[in-house]
């Protein structure tokens, strides 16, 4: 049985899931299921997920399911998972989504550019795509599995928070290495630092293989012990899954 306290940490961290639907079998039917299944935790007595997560075709079905729910649609987009598309196309898909509703977009940090030097050019795409989002939470990925060292990670938390992004998130969880413990202390970090010098508050989302309670807890004690518990909102922190939810709701309604 779990404590008291167990439980409303978990309870917390079900709010602050992008509870998130990105398979290649995907459609407007299965969308709808998620959707329902986002708002079903209400009907538990439980906290809903902070955001549902999904394709840019389906976000106005989302947003028509989830209307009235207090759940935000949030979307991928610049070329989702390796941001191998021309950046006239990633402008395109971020104007479809922004077009069809979506309340937060997750762009995806041109890292082959970065790291081959052509730094000038990722920081030019953060920052006018953040441009068209003056109406939406801008988080970008890092994909930190692909970025091979603490510095590079370092490098790029400080570009796509230069740039604009109003959260720094891990990864795509579509590649081997998902999030870590070692690249959300270095992206807290760099967040810490970026606060003590503008005064403004960016947040952080872990992604990528988080699928159990415990490992959910690490992340938020961690950001808890970096950063402080003002950060411990939807505001400040996400964290992207697809099974964490269901795992917390069945601890919680266990205890």
């Amino acid at each position: 049985m779990e404590s008291s306290g167990f439980k409303e940490k978990f309870s917390l961290i079900l709010s602050l899931i992008d509870f998130t639907s990105l398979d290649g079998i995907d459609s407007n039917k299965s969308t709808i299921a998620h959707c329902r299944k986002a708002i079903g935790f209400k009907d538990l007595g439980l906290p809903a997920p902070a955001a549902v997560c999904v394709f840019s075709p389906y976000v106005e079905t989302a947003r028509h399911e989830l209307a009235g729910t207090g759940i935000k649609v949030a979307t991928v987009a610049g070329g989702f998972p390796h941001g191998q598309i021309p950046v006239q196309a990633k402008l395109a898909e971020v104007a479809f989504a922004i077009d069809k509703g979506t309340d937060e977009i997750d762009i995806v940090f041109s890292r082959g550019n970065f790291i081959g030097g052509n730094r000038q050019q990722v920081f030019d795409e953060i920052a006018a795509i953040r441009d068209m989002c003056r109406h939406q939470t801008l988080k970008v990925i890092l994909e930190t599995g692909e970025l091979v060292s603490d510095q590079l990670i370092s490098e790029a938390s400080d570009m796509a928070l230069k740039a604009g992004a109003d959260f720094i998130k891990t990864s795509t969880g579509k590649i081997p290495s998902g999030a870590t413990i070692q690249a959300v202390k270095v992206m807290l970090e760099r967040i810490r630092s970026f606060h003590r010098s503008t005064g403004i508050k960016r947040g952080i989302k872990p992604s990528g293989g988080i699928a159990d309670p415990e490992s959910a807890l690490m992340f938020y004690e961690l950001v808890n012990s970096d950063l402080g518990e003002s950060w411990l909102t939807k505001d400040l922190f996400r964290i992207g899954a697809s099974r964490l939810a269901g795992n917390l709701a069945n601890r919680i309604l266990q205890g």
